[in-house]
């Protein structure tokens, strides 16, 4: 896939590791990933990696990079799609979905990451990307409130996390059953349970 990595622009090459990290991650535990690996991987020697990434580190901020520039991109196309805040809450969740499908050794680079004790920048862009994602969340809750779309009482802070929570979850439980695929069948009807809660109550 990568044969001719060594010609390309410094901008491609860089996207290319990025994308090399993201399909290791899939197939091991991202921790034992090495730059080693990373440089078989792309056909390149690990002189020719270290001229875009000065150690693990770098590549590995780059990935959370990555991770929440498309993570994002994603959730807030499918939200402007939708014909509503309820329809644009369950497209995000759906659209975080297919991408974890897509792309499986995300969420084990997430995880990984936000296990490690100490602050590095690659688990700062974690907690950005949570933090931002969050917002989008509970701008789209209080404008479903707003309009009477979702339950006027309804904790905002509490539906954010219940819903992150939910697909990381559903995540978890994907990942321990080795099929990442499960989380297709199993997210529609996981979802269906938390717009009850945070519906507009008819009485």
């Amino acid at each position: 896939m990568h044969t001719h990595v060594k010609h390309l622009p410094a901008a491609e090459r860089r996207a290319a590791t990025v994308e090399s990290v993201v399909e290791l991650a899939a197939e091991q535990n991202p921790s034992n990933i090495t730059t080693s690996a990373i440089a078989k991987r792309m056909g390149l020697t690990q002189g020719a990696l270290f001229r875009h990434f000065h150690n693990k580190d770098a590549i590995l901020q780059a990935v959370m990079e990555w991770v929440t520039r498309r993570l994002l991109s994603r959730i807030d196309k499918a939200a402007e799609q939708a014909p509503s805040h309820l329809a644009a809450l369950e497209a995000m969740f759906m659209a975080h979905v297919k991408f974890v499908v897509k792309h499986p050794g995300v969420p084990r680079i997430l995880f990984g990451e936000l296990q490690r004790a100490e602050q590095t920048a690659p688990k700062r862009i974690v907690q950005t990307l949570i933090r931002c994602y969050g917002e989008r969340l509970a701008q789209q809750i209080e404008e479903g409130k707003a309009c009477g779309e979702l339950d006027a009482v309804l904790d905002t802070d509490a539906a954010v996390i219940l819903f992150i929570g939910t697909i990381q979850g559903l995540v978890m439980q994907s990942l321990l059953s080795g099929d990442i695929n499960r989380i297709r069948l199993d997210a529609p009807r996981v979802y269906a349970i938390y717009q009850q809660g945070i519906s507009r109550r008819v009485s």
